[in-house]
């Protein structure tokens, strides 16, 4: 298989079926599809990448790595894609998502068009004991959980459709502008 100058420091199939702590997982790392750097499989990864990267706070790319594998598409690109959330993207991420949660659940209102960064803003500081922090960290969760979780959602899904199409349409694009070039240096050399 002929790798590009990118992803040649990415981990092969062999290397990661010979891997000793990956040994109970090697009968669902063998498909061919995981490996391939083919339209489907890399617009597939793209998909399970961006949908769990950002509908997943914690451990995005194993759940890329589990949705590459179940839908058997690239697992590198899956990997790759679930860090479109970084702490750079997180924050206006969150905020949309849970301002597009509120007005999909109509509780957008037009006197509510400030930041309430008590109802946002981070979790709860640990002040006190541990039960305490809990019962706050826990009421937080409540007030904004909702709102916030159905505009992860709907992100999640708009943007793996997006990817996919978009992957697919590059892919296809480059393809048909290589075929072209080819095309035209087979009449430059049978001109000549």
């Amino acid at each position: 298989m002929r790798r590009s100058r990118f992803f040649k420091h990415m981990p092969t199939s062999q290397s990661i079926q010979e891997n000793r702590y990956l040994k109970p997982l090697r009968r669902y790392l063998h498909h061919h599809y995981l490996w391939q750097f083919n339209r489907r499989g890399v617009a597939g990864g793209m998909a399970v990448g961006l949908f769990f990267g950002i509908l997943s706070p914690i451990a995005q790319i194993l759940l890329g790595a589990i949705g590459s594998v179940i839908f058997r598409v690239n697992l590198p690109v899956a990997a790759f894609a679930t860090l479109v959330t970084n702490p750079f993207t997180v924050p206006p991420l969150y905020y949309a998502a849970y301002r597009l949660g509120k007005w999909i659940l109509g509780e957008d209102s037009a006197a509510d068009d400030g930041f309430d960064p008590n109802a946002v803003g981070a979790m709860p500081e640990l002040k006190g004991d541990v039960s305490s922090w809990w019962h706050t960290a826990l009421e937080w969760v409540q007030g904004v959980g909702p709102q916030l979780m159905l505009g992860l959602l709907v992100f999640a899904i708009v943007s793996a459709l997006l990817g996919y199409v978009l992957v697919s349409v590059i892919w296809q694009l480059q393809a048909r502008y290589r075929w072209k070039q080819r095309v035209r240096r087979i009449q430059q050399s049978l001109e000549d």
